[in-house]
């Protein structure tokens, strides 16, 4: 079978199921299930009302209906679309729209990470790789928020991890905290989003190489000291500097006890 062509970097797949979900959207190919058409009916019913989380959906006979299909198609969708956190179903209350949250999008990638482990580890270093670039991008807003004040917790986590390096434990708690501290600020949801998510991953994962605390994380933890020293002075130039020096020792860690396949 021909590999699926490509359309300004998207794939006809891609662009398909765009398309579904557009008002007026030609009538689905027998090829696909009745699930599968059923769920993109309710998703373009969600989109074309304009609901939002936490908004309810029609009755079970109602959404029938209103998406033409039989109450086991939508029973299947509703259930394929609450593993996605697009809807939520709340016995004796009703079907809900979801959160609309990246916890899917974090199990597939922590499972897609770990089974790599001992074979191809290029996935959890594309992880740290995209962590570190959304770091970087937010250093402007970041350093413009926190400019001339004080943040006493954030202090105290950078100390806290400080002092674990120094006995030799690992700090990932304290250290999502501490990033999740800093974009809290922001008024950018997704990217507090992706950024709780590829933690997420990260400590999933990093567990499971067996890797033995190194000294260079002292080198990490005293990085976020010197990231929030820039935040506070107000410094993007010198915060993309502390991020980099940040996210140097554990992608020196990976290139020496990671060989990916090539």
């Amino acid at each position: 079978m021909a590999a699926p062509t490509e359309r300004k970097g998207y794939t006809d797949r891609e662009m398909q199921a765009l398309a579904r979900l557009q008002p007026g959207a030609l009538p689905q190919t027998a090829m696909r299930s009745r699930c599968d058409v059923t769920m993109d009916a309710i998703k373009s019913y969600i989109l074309k009302e304009r609901l939002q989380p936490g908004d309810p959906l029609p009755t079970e006979t109602e959404l029938c209906d209103e998406v033409g299909a039989s109450r086991s198609s939508v029973r299947e969708a509703v259930r394929k679309l609450e593993a996605l956190n697009i809807v939520k179903v709340e016995h004796g209350k009703g079907t809900f729209v979801g959160s609309l949250s990246l916890d899917p999008m974090v199990e597939t990638l922590a499972f897609r990470s770990m089974v790599s482990v001992g074979k191809n580890f290029t996935d959890l270093q594309d992880v740290v790789e995209l962590r570190r670039f959304l770091d970087l991008g937010c250093a402007d807003e970041v350093c413009a928020r926190f400019k001339g004040t004080q943040q006493p917790e954030l202090r105290a986590l950078a100390d806290s991890m400080i002092e674990a390096a120094d006995n030799g434990e690992d700090f990932l708690h304290a250290d999502i905290a501490f990033h999740m501290s800093l974009l809290e600020p922001l008024d950018n949801t997704v990217a507090k989003q992706m950024v709780r998510s590829l933690w997420l991953v990260h400590m999933a994962v990093l567990p499971q190489l067996g890797l033995a605390p190194s000294e260079k994380m002292l080198d990490t933890a005293e990085a976020h000291r010197r990231m929030l020293a820039a935040a506070v002075e107000g410094n993007p130039h010198m915060y993309r500097e502390a991020v980099h020096q940040h996210y140097q020792p554990i992608e020196s860690i990976l290139r020496e006890h990671i060989k990916p396949n090539n």
